[in-house]
């Protein structure tokens, strides 16, 4: 018995060591996969890394882009595409003006009524509108006459006391989010369509009178008196309210940039010099390439599975379209490499674009002691349940380090603007103010986002001349904006009413 004993106990002894054993090695393995996993997020933090000395770097390429981009067609991989907008708004205009944003699968048609110094925007209202899904691929006519007929709709309602009187027509504002070479502050070709939309007989011919045909054919008197984009939409609405404004950017889905440039200082216009002396410039800083820009494995992953690569770098690495998407992309290789969800890597997880940027800011912004809302999107969107703590903040952290990346290059953007107008540093004494208008959602909704963006502008410029720099949101560019244009380029500017 005693024998038998004795065996039993070293065999209870034995297996209590190799279960032992196992614990400390499982706790070996997970401690392991746990340093790949933190290793993994630290390379990120490196290669995104956006120190001060490379953020002006970048400003000095992007003014360099601006020079060449302005001398001749195709000289950069900035468009700098001039607009023909000469005149914007005093923050005089007075009366009633139309405007109409196509930009995707629904469009709005819009009335404002001006009032001056004094009474600023005094009224507007718009109406939205559905596109047929048919009509986004029919004839070009068929799209233009159901705008058309919305429009005429629209101007029904018009105000007893607001008709215009025999022999004046109404006046628009045309923002049209496509590509587009304008040929005048009123027309322009469509290059392509984009976002769902085919309409093979629209390419090549100026959108303008496309929809001028449409509306003479129902008897609308309206004349479009401007072909603009949203972010110069922007551009009016700011400098309507502020004479300051010298430049618009869009910071949402995509991001953009319009500015004010002194019409001597573009070498590929060759027209009249204006009689304002000034031409805004659309700049599609989207496209906007640099060596010095901090690429990642996932940015670069990303862009060769897009729908253009090599295209539009700079949107890819900051705009609302993508930064959810680059965070998924970082958790995978985590989940994948250092098992950061489990044994298995979560399906929700390998499908591209499910991590959307208003749900990393979510995640971004959540204050809870146990990081709850984190939780909560890990489960509703990506059907990961039960994480730790530990895990949770390293989610936080990727948030934290695409998001500071992105609103770092869009100050050095805004930098590089400043540098090209002389304006990123005081001169003698003399503080004019310089006062940036941003529109868009990703700069509007995303808190972390912007005030990083404002407190790494205010760095780049120093006290001096961040006191000089005022970045301001302004709404609705595409609407309010397009309107004042139509009103700051009306054919009865200086006219005295009989």
């Amino acid at each position: 018995m005693g024998k038998v004993a004795v065996g039993a106990a070293v065999v209870c002894a034995a297996a209590v060591c190799a279960a032992a054993a196992l614990v400390v090695r499982h706790r070996m393995i997970s401690s392991r996969k746990w340093a790949r996993g933190l290793a993994i997020v630290k390379e990120f933090e490196e290669k995104c890394g956006t120190p001060i000395g490379k953020l002006r770097q970048l400003a000095d390429a992007m003014d360099v882009e601006m020079h060449a981009g302005l001398a001749s067609e195709g000289g950069s991989k900035l468009s700098m595409l001039i607009s023909y907008v000469d005149n914007l708004p005093t923050g005089d205009e007075e009366g009633l003006y139309y405007a109409l944003d196509l930009g995707g699968t629904n469009f709005r048609v819009l009335r404002v009524h001006l009032g001056g110094k004094e009474k600023g925007v005094i009224s507007q209202e718009s109406n939205e509108v559905s596109i047929p899904p048919e009509l986004m691929t029919g004839s070009s006519e068929g799209l233009f006459d159901f705008i058309a007929d919305a429009l005429a709709k629209f101007v029904e309602s018009e105000p007893e006391g607001f008709h215009p009187p025999a022999g004046r027509q109404r006046e628009l504002g045309f923002t049209f989010s496509f590509p587009v070479k304008q040929t005048s502050i009123a027309s322009g070709t469509l290059i392509k369509w984009t976002k769902g939309f085919s309409i093979e007989d629209t390419v090549g011919q100026d959108v303008v009178g496309e929809l001028t045909k449409s509306l003479e054919k129902i008897g609308l008197d309206m004349r479009v008196a401007a072909l603009v984009n949203d972010t110069i939409g922007t551009l009016a609405g700011g400098r309507f309210y502020n004479q300051d404004v010298i430049a618009a950017v869009i910071l949402g889905t995509g991001t953009n940039a319009a500015y004010v440039e002194r019409a001597h200082a573009i070498p590929k216009w060759h027209g009249l010099l204006p009689k304002s002396g000034d031409m805004v410039i659309n700049m599609e800083w989207g496209n906007f390439r640099s060596a010095h820009l901090p690429l990642t494995e996932y940015d670069q992953s990303l862009d060769a599975e897009s729908l253009n690569p090599g295209e539009q770098i700079f949107e890819k690495l900051l705009s609302g379209m993508y930064l959810g998407e680059i965070v998924r992309r970082a958790l995978l290789k985590m989940a994948e490499e250092a098992e950061f969800f489990g044994d298995t890597v979560p399906p929700k997880l390998k499908k591209p674009f499910i991590l959307k940027t208003p749900e990393m800011s979510s995640m971004h912004h959540d204050t809870t002691p146990d990081l709850k809302v984190v939780g909560n999107k890990l489960r509703d969107v990506l059907e990961i349940s039960n994480t730790s703590l530990k895990t949770r903040k390293i989610v936080v952290e990727l948030c934290d380090i695409v998001a500071s990346r992105g609103a770092r290059l869009a100050a050095a953007g805004i930098l590089g603007i400043l540098k090209k107008l002389g304006r990123d540093t005081v001169k003698g004494g003399e503080k004019q103010k310089s006062v940036i208008a941003l529109d868009g959602g990703l700069f509007e909704h995303y808190t972390k986002f912007r005030v990083c963006l404002e407190d790494t502008l205010k760095e780049l410029l120093g006290d001096e001349a961040a006191d000089t720099v005022v970045v301001e949101l302004a709404n609705d560019g595409s609407g309010i904006g397009a309107a004042l244009l139509a009103a700051s380029h009306s054919q009865y500017l200086g006219v005295e009413e009989s």
